[in-house]
């Protein structure tokens, strides 16, 4: 058998245990049973049923793609360092370096996959933004940690649709409600529900003093299932406003926007982003179904704990994360213990390690 480098031998090793926790024996078995499906002509005859079976199968698709371009770079290496055994050529070792990092940085973007283990980590995710204690502070606060996601979306290759805003009196906002759009968007989201704590030198008093703001993250999953929930007329209660959001001059001058309140369980949601009362009516049902799955299975969650005599108390309301602008300059996850000094890259929207980070974490306390 062919002997090749340590390094490359375990990348060899790390190819064959990505096809295993991205299953890709039963992929293949699931794409030869949907590929009749999809081109069948009556397919679109169940529009729901369509989008399901169509989403499914492209998933499949890319996740087979991924494993055959990633082994196809292995086999070039594998080449590579069969021509360099021959002969020593400086130009083919700068081509297998570079080779050799590119591949190490593929695997590490599919490894990442194994971290998620949840039902819903595939889904869409929607994003609540709120200020806390700090007044005009943490509305400004918020309004940052919104540009912060909204940038952090879009070098990430998510869609971003921004359903309801709510302008703060003097600066920054009082809510914001966004959803996000791709594959693995509630994954990469999950771990940034909480309390997020900015320190700063205020520019809102004249003294400039040093002052802490809050803003709350909330995250929800977008699934399927939230399509199932049954919602009782009767107990809710809606109110039109005229949208202050994008959309055009028709929303400023009508009663479009739409804010639903939950009796029961006091959940409220409002939309005003769609160009008709309908349509922000039809958007802020599909929110508030997610939101109420969530809480489901939130209090199911809870309910076990107690059983197990291992009850904690729910983590929205918990702070997860401190920016200090001044008098230094910090970033720090309080789980992880992951920090950096780099804080304008983090408002800038580079956190995907602190994301990444928090999985790490979060899939070594699930074993411990």
């Amino acid at each position: 058998m062919r002997s090749y480098s340590d390094e490359l031998e375990a990348l060899i090793k790390r190819v064959e245990e990505a096809k295993i926790y991205l299953k890709l024996s039963p992929s293949l078995v699931r794409i030869a049973e949907l590929e009749p499906i999809v081109s069948s002509a009556d397919l679109w005859n169940d529009a729901d049923s369509a989008r399901n079976i169509t989403s499914e199968y492209n998933r499949l698709i890319a996740d087979r793609d991924t494993i055959a371009s990633t082994e196809k770079a292995l086999d070039d290496l594998r080449a590579l360092e069969e021509l360099l055994s021959e002969e020593d050529d400086e130009n083919l070792n700068a081509e297998r370096e570079s080779n050799l990092a590119n591949l190490n940085q593929r695997l590490g973007e599919i490894e990442l996959r194994a971290l998620f283990s949840g039902e819903d980590d595939e889904s869409d995710a929607i994003l609540e933004i709120k200020p806390r204690a700090g007044g005009t502070d943490a509305q400004d606060w918020a309004e940052m940690v919104l540009r912060m996601y909204s940038r952090w979306a879009e070098s990430s290759k998510f869609d971003l649709e921004i359903d309801d805003i709510s302008q703060g009196q003097e600066a920054g906002i009082l809510s914001a409600t966004l959803i996000v759009k791709g594959r693995y968007a509630y994954g990469m989201l999950q771990g940034e529900r909480g309390v997020h704590r900015l320190v700063r030198m205020s520019p809102f008093n004249s003294k400039h003093s040093r002052e802490t703001s809050f803003a709350l993250v909330q995250v929800f999953p977008l699934t399927q299932a939230a399509t199932e929930v049954h919602i009782d007329e009767k107990d809710l209660r809606i109110d039109t406003f005229r949208s202050s959001g994008a959309g055009g001059q028709h929303v400023n001058v009508t009663d479009s926007a739409v804010r639903i309140t939950h009796l029961p369980t006091s959940t409220v949601v409002s939309c005003q982003n769609e160009r008709s009362q309908h349509q922000n009516k039809a958007r802020a049902l599909q929110i508030l179904a997610a939101k109420l799955l969530d809480l489901e299975k939130e209090q199911a969650r809870q309910t076990r704990e107690v059983l197990a005599g291992n009850s904690t108390e729910m983590s929205w309301g918990n702070q997860i994360r401190s920016y200090v602008l001044a008098p230094y300059q910090l970033v720090k996850d309080l789980r992880t213990q992951v920090e950096t000094g780099n804080v304008d890259a983090v408002l800038d929207g580079e956190i995907t390690f602190f994301m990444e980070s928090y999985l790490r974490w979060a899939k070594s306390n699930s074993k411990s």
